[in-house]
């Protein structure tokens, strides 16, 4: 699933993972990078990692935290608003096509399992 997902969304020029990102800063707003982890289901330094390519292209700042100046807190930029509208479109007709091909209980039940799981 992952491989359809990052062929629909490379016209756009994000990976599946980026775009999980940027739409989850997007419904947050400001999110220290521990909490973004955390809402991604991914170790704190598997974060970092993903986080790194998207603030060199500028479509996230990470800055200190201003309660705490030790947190990094990582905000959507506004070219990064951009790149997801733009891969919007992108995301939805794969969405369509994934779920063309898979029956509505095999979906639930993935879903289920995957909630179970953590």
């Amino acid at each position: 699933m992952t491989t359809a997902y990052d062929a629909a969304l490379r016209p756009a020029g994000l990976r599946v993972t980026q775009f999980a990102i940027l739409r989850l800063l997007d419904r947050l707003g400001p999110t220290p990078v521990t909490r973004l982890a955390a809402e991604a289901a991914l170790e704190r330094t598997t974060m970092g990692r993903n986080l790194d390519p998207l603030e060199r292209r500028g479509l996230v700042s990470i800055a200190a935290g201003v309660a705490d100046a030790r947190a990094r807190v990582v905000t959507l930029t506004d070219p990064g608003r951009e790149a997801l509208a733009r891969a919007m479109p992108y995301w939805r007709a794969a969405q369509a096509r994934i779920n063309a091909k898979i029956e509505p209980r095999a979906v639930a039940a993935l879903a289920k399992a995957l909630i179970s799981a953590s």
